[in-house]
C-alpha cells in the first residue's frame, strides 16, 4: 500500500497498543513511524532496475525477520520512555514488544492483500504472496484509519471516547479486506462465465481498477494472447467488455539467453507480456497498471544477427494520461460498462473464441 495509508494504520495500531500508557499523540507517532519502516528497503542499493523489482517486499516484510527485530526497536522505546513522568500508567516490556511488532507485522500483511507480493516467510520461503483484491492506493480503507490518527494527534490523555473509535475504524477498514476478498471471487466467477467454454491451461487474475473496489480487471492468459475483462460489479453481463492482445508468451523461450526475462517471470507468475519494438526486447508485469500504461517495463535485450543478446536491464517510465480514464473508471464503479478508448482497437466479442498463433520474437 501507499506510505501514507502504512503511516495511519501503524499510528492507529501504535495508538490502540501504547496509547493507555503514553498517551494517543505521542503513541500515534510512535507507531505511524515504526509502520513505514518496512518500507525503507526502497532505498537499499540493488544492483539494478530488475533486482529491485523483484527483490521490493523481501527482508524487511518478512514476519520472521520482523520478529528478530522487535527488541531492537523496542528497547530503544523503553529507553526513551523510562524515566518519563508523563506515563498514564507503567509502561510494560511485553506491551512495547507487542506493539513494535504488530506495526511491523501488520504493514506487511496490509501489503499482502496487494498484487505486488510479498515475501511474508522470507528466507524460509521466498516466494512472495499476493492476493491482489485491493489497489495500493485506496480511499475507502485508509479514510476511517487517517480519522483516528489526526483525532490522536489532538488528544494529550487517552479518552474513551477514542478507544471506541478505534475500535470502529479498526472494524470498518478491517471489513473492507474482507470485502474485497469476496468481491475479487465474485469478479472472478462473472469474468469466467462471461468467456464462456473453458480452454486447457486457461488462467485468470482479478484486481481492482484504481482507487475502488467496485470494477475490476480480470486478465486472461489463453495461449499466446492475454484478455483484459473490465467487470463492473454493479452492472450485468452486457456490462463487461473485453480487449484482446498478443503477450508473445511463447518467447520466454529465450529466457535462458536473457536471465532477467525469467525473474521478471517468474516474479510476475507468468502474468507478462513481452514486446519487440525494432531491435529492442521489452517486457511488461500484466498485473500492475492498464494497458498499454504498465507500472513495471523494462527493457532486457536486443535482437542482432546472432541472436537475442541481453542488454544492461532499463526500466521504462510509463505513458500515463489519467484524464483519458477517467469518464471510463467512472462509469465502471458506477456499474456501467464503457469502451475503454486506449484498447477499442483490441476489443473482442463474449463469448470468446480460441487463442492465436504465436509472434516470432526473434529467439
Amino acid at each position: 500500500m501507499d506510505s501514507a495509508t502504512q503511516f495511519v494504520l501503524g499510528a492507529c495500531v501504535g495508538a490502540a497498543a501504547l496509547g493507555p500508557r503514553i498517551g494517543p499523540r505521542k503513541a500515534a507517532i510512535i507507531g505511524g513511524l515504526l509502520g513505514t519502516v518496512p518500507d525503507l528497503d526502497v532505498f537499499f542499493p540493488y544492483d539494478g532496475p530488475v533486482d529491485s523489482f523483484v527483490e521490493h517486499r523481501g527482508p524487511t516484510h518478512s514476519l520472521i525477520i520482523q520478529a528478530l527485530a522487535t527488541p531492537i526497536f523496542g528497547e530503544v522505546i523503553l529507553r526513551i520512555f523510562r524515566t518519563s513522568r508523563s506515563l498514564e500508567a507503567p509502561l510494560s516490556r511485553w506491551r512495547v514488544y507487542a506493539a513494535v511488532y504488530l506495526c511491523f507485522a501488520t504493514h506487511a500483511l496490509l501489503d499482502a492483500m496487494t498484487v505486488y507480493g510479498t515475501q511474508l516467510l522470507w528466507p524460509l520461503w521466498k516466494e512472495p504472496f499476493g492476493v491482489g483484491s485491493v489497489f495500493i492506493i485506496d480511499p475507502v480503507y485508509t479514510l476511517p484509519l487517517l480519522v483516528l490518527t489526526l483525532w490522536a494527534f489532538c488528544l494529550g490523555r487517552w479518552r474513551e471516547k477514542f478507544r471506541k473509535g478505534l475500535i470502529a475504524a479498526f472494524a470498518l477498514s478491517t471489513g473492507y479486506l474482507v470485502w474485497t476478498a469476496g468481491a475479487q471471487q465474485i469478479a472472478l466467477a462473472r469474468a469466467a462465465a462471461a468467456v464462456g467454454t473453458p480452454v486447457p491451461g486457461d488462467r485468470y487474475l482479478a484486481t481492482p481498477v484504481p482507487f475502488n473496489s467496485l470494477f475490476w480487471k480480470v486478465v486472461l492468459l489463453r495461449g499466446d494472447d492475454y484478455t483484459n475483462l473490465y467487470v463492473p460489479l454493479l452492472g450485468d453481463e452486457a456490462d463487461i467488455f473485453a480487449y484482446r492482445h498478443y503477450r508473445n508468451g511463447e518467447a520466454l523461450r529465450c529466457a535462458g539467453q536473457v536471465p532477467d526475462l525469467r525473474r521478471i517471470a517468474d516474479f510476475s507468475d507468468g502474468f507478462v507480456r513481452l514486446e519487440r519494438d525494432g531491435e529492442a526486447v521489452r517486457i511488461a508485469d500484466l498485473r500492475m497498471g492498464l494497458t498499454p500504461d504498465y507500472v513495471f517495463r523494462f527493457e532486457v535485450a536486443r535482437i542482432t544477427p546472432d541472436g537475442i543478446v541481453p542488454v544492461g536491464a532499463e526500466r521504462l517510465s510509463p505513458v500515463r494520461d489519467i484524464a483519458r480514464d477517467l469518464d471510463w473508471l467512472y462509469a465502471g464503479i458506477g456499474g456501467q460498462g464503457t469502451l475503454r478508448v486506449s484498447e477499442s482497437g483490441d476489443r473482442v466479442a463474449l463469448p470468446l473464441e480460441g487463442a492465436r498463433p504465436p509472434i516470432d520474437l526473434g529467439c
